[in-house]
């Protein structure tokens, strides 16, 4: 019995030693202390701003503030919003320090553009089906070291990705009973950068770069209640991020300041979110809004950030003008 009380004692020991070295991304494993951190600082950074990212294009409610269906073919709504959410990122010159100091610590915005067409007007609501699309540009300006690579869609310093999908109603909604609906949503945001190793040497300057592309797939359940000149809504979702072929370059070599490494991963995630909409009527238009909360996730980085929790969840919000007819 005391054998197997040692034996076990053992193997509990030597699994948490284990643990925060099996997080560490394998490709990372170096020779060179300080090319291991680089690396393992840019894998951590993808994976701590890759949610944020993707909450950033993708927000809450599809059609910000209503969740019931418009009526079939023949009735379209517009809505200007900006979406934006609280974001850090690692300063690229410091990946060697205990606790990584970040080089941008904000709010991000985005501007979006978003159309919803109805195509069946279904029975009381039920089984209507409207059409989704959306536009969305994430500027860059505002992040020291991030850009959007030179052969991606964009419009100035901005990043520019593209949305479409489906929304099905569930009920009509007569007060106090709510207009019920389902959606999905595909969105994208083409490849941007984050540091550049090009301009540096070893131990000097960048430490490390990463570039990266999106895909998100918003999953939505909303209830509305329409009054007079106020619209209100709430809803569930569940959102799936990915990115494939996202590189991370770092010098490698110190006897070789201008030799880089390359590293490909292919980062994905999964949150959920719960939001509320507020709208009010304002002759044709409507002024609407939204405040929602994205849950967190441990990810069991071996990267200590400071300045920033990467298990925690964010709040995130958007306030936008919506016409329709």
């Amino acid at each position: 019995m005391y054998q197997i009380k040692r034996i076990t004692t053992a193997t509990i020991a030597l699994a948490a030693l284990a643990a925060p070295f099996a997080a560490q991304e394998p490709q990372c494993a170096m020779p060179n202390a300080s090319a291991t951190a680089a690396c393992n600082t840019a894998v951590d950074a993808i994976r701590a701003f890759h949610p944020l990212a993707g909450m950033i294009v993708s927000g809450g409610n599809p059609v910000l503030g209503t969740s019931g269906s418009l009526g079939g073919i023949g009735h379209l709504t517009i809505t200007a919003r900006v979406n934006a959410i609280k974001a850090s990122l690692p300063n690229p010159d410091s990946a060697s320090q205990s606790q990584v100091p970040s080089s941008f610590h904000g709010a991000i915005p985005a501007p979006i553009v978003e159309a919803a067409l109805g195509l069946l007007r279904g029975r009381g609501g039920f089984l209507s089906v409207d059409a989704l699309g959306s536009a969305v540009l994430l500027p860059t300006s505002g992040v020291s070291g991030l850009s959007v690579d030179s052969n991606a869609a964009h419009i100035g310093g901005a990043a520019l990705g593209i949305g479409y999908g489906a929304r099905v109603g569930i009920l009509g909604g007569t007060f106090p009973i709510p207009a019920l609906s389902v959606s999905w949503m595909h969105r994208t945001l083409p490849r941007i950068q984050y540091g550049n190793v090009s301009q540096s040497t070893f131990g000097t300057g960048d430490q490390f770069q990463f570039d990266m592309d999106l895909k998100a797939d918003n999953y939505r359940a909303v209830a509305s209640w329409k009054f007079v000149l106020v619209d209100l809504a709430a809803g569930l979702g569940v959102d799936h991020y990915s990115s494939s072929a996202t590189s991370i370059s770092f010098h490698d070599n110190p006897l070789s300041p201008g030799s880089v490494r390359t590293v490909v991963i292919n980062p994905s995630s999964t949150r959920e979110v719960a939001f509320l909409n507020g709208g009010l009527s304002l002759a044709a238009l409507k002024l609407v809004g939204e405040l929602g909360y994205q849950t967190g996730k441990d990810q069991h980085f071996t990267t200590n950030f400071s300045n920033f929790d990467p298990k925690a969840g964010h709040v995130f919000g958007g306030i936008g003008l919506r016409f329709g007819f």
